[in-house]
């Protein structure tokens, strides 16, 4: 009887233990499947075609006798939704922004006066805007035959910044142009409170303009640049600033 009762135990714990690691068995994990990609398209920068850069407006509406109407003109760029056409005055420096859905603007300015501006692409959700070259143009009045530079573009020392030195003298540099192509001189006025005192008068030489001038260490300096052209017209160029170590 012993003998009989001892094997049926070992039996029953045999079969117990196979059912357990049976029952007990891991499921293998499913392949996730991956995100689908997102590709977002950029849009690519405009290139402007009206009015021309650098040259005097003449395919204008005269509404009155201040002010003309011009149709702005741009290329279409590639995955773009929309346009903002950014437009400063550069005799008053004011800026203003207008957005179009299509590749042409028509705006009423006041004519007789110099203006920059450049156009910025706009896409998708997501995207970075991508702005075209700036350009500039002379708005004609009626009866209009001579044209004021462009304000002068000052490049260098820039604004705000701070320079050293190199023998006591610094560089200054600026850009000119002008609608009538008769560019003739410059004054250049600089000292330590508000560029009212003239320094020298040079004449046109090319478009890039750099003059050698002496300074003083420690100091903060202000600089602007008038523009003449043949017909005794004038342009300023604004107060910039710079600082010398």
């Amino acid at each position: 009887m012993r003998t009989i009762k001892l094997f049926f135990v070992l039996g029953t714990v045999v079969l117990n233990t196979q059912c357990s690691k049976e029952s007990t068995g891991s499921t293998p994990n499913p392949t996730p499947t991956p995100e689908p990609e997102i590709v977002i398209l950029q849009p690519s920068a405009p290139n402007l075609s009206f009015p021309n850069n650098n040259e005097p407006c003449l395919d204008s509406n005269v509404v009155n006798d201040n002010q003309s109407s011009i149709t702005f003109r741009w290329n279409q760029g590639n995955n773009t939704e929309s346009y903002q056409l950014e437009l400063e005055n550069l005799v008053t420096n004011a800026t203003d922004r207008y957005t179009s859905n299509t590749t042409e603007l028509t705006l009423t300015l006041v004519h007789a006066e110099p203006y920059a501006w450049s156009v910025t692409a706009i896409g998708e959700a997501g995207s970075d805007p991508a702005e075209s070259a700036t350009w500039k143009f002379y708005l004609s009045g009626p009866a209009q035959e001579s044209y004021a530079p462009f304000p002068s573009e000052l490049t260098s020392p820039i604004s705000g910044s701070t320079v050293t030195p190199i023998g006591g003298v610094v560089e200054l540099q600026w850009n000119s142009s002008d609608a009538d192509n008769d560019l003739a001189a410059y004054r250049i006025y600089m000292d330590t409170e508000d560029a009212t005192t003239l320094i020298e008068t040079i004449d046109h030489q090319a478009n890039t303009t750099v003059l050698e001038t002496s300074v003083e260490n420690g100091s903060i300096y202000f600089w602007r640049v008038v523009a003449v052209d043949a017909e005794g017209n004038e342009s300023d160029s604004g107060i910039y600033s710079f600082r010398t170590n």
